[in-house]
């Protein structure tokens, strides 16, 4: 193989000579066509952070509607559940709805929504087959996520929300004691 990089032409990045079993794609777009540079003046009075801050700031009244979403995708995913049956499969889509919640919920301003589903997170990776799974203790994770998102209980000032958390963890907590600790690869 024959690789070569010149500065002068950013998209001549490689070559394949003809024998080899693999070839470097080029993308189609040179995204460097598409900004402007700055100018060493403005690029002195640029301050990326604000810059982010500020385009949070415009997206950020949609934020309600996205975690609306999310929360229904994780209705739809339950519904599936109880309409599948439990299975590896539909314990996966639930887990990855809960665990999309957990990984939006903060930047989208639900900080305690996040928590929730991040307890039912640790409840479906601790579970030790789907037939383990606690269906009223499930239920309960993704009515609570779905009537908080509805509610606007954003964060620890909804101390309803923080009593449902707490109880959610307890009794999250209290059904996995039950089986023995999962090993860890750590060593």
């Amino acid at each position: 193989m024959t690789a070569h990089c010149n500065d002068e032409d950013p998209a001549a990045m490689a070559e394949t000579a003809p024998d080899q079993d693999y070839e470097i794609l080029q993308p189609p777009t040179d995204l460097r066509k598409k900004v402007r540079e700055l100018t060493p003046r403005e690029a002195r009075k640029f301050d990326p952070v604000k810059a982010a801050e500020a385009a949070l700031q415009r997206i950020a009244p949609h934020f309600g509607n996205w975690m609306e979403n999310e929360a229904k995708t994780l209705v739809g995913a339950w519904d599936s559940v109880k309409a599948d049956g439990i299975s590896s499969e539909t314990i996966d889509v639930l887990y990855q709805s809960a665990h999309n919640i957990k990984g939006q919920a903060l930047t989208l301003g639900f900080p305690l929504v996040g928590d929730v589903a991040s307890s039912f997170c640790h409840l479906l990776e601790n579970i030790p087959t789907p037939n383990d799974l606690p269906v009223g203790l499930a239920e309960g994770f993704v009515e609570a996520i779905r009537a908080m998102v509805i509610e606007g209980a954003k964060d620890t000032a909804n101390k309803t929300g923080v009593e449902l958390l707490e109880t959610l963890r307890t009794a999250t907590d209290t059904y996995l004691a039950q089986f023995p600790a999962k090993e860890t690869d750590e060593s």
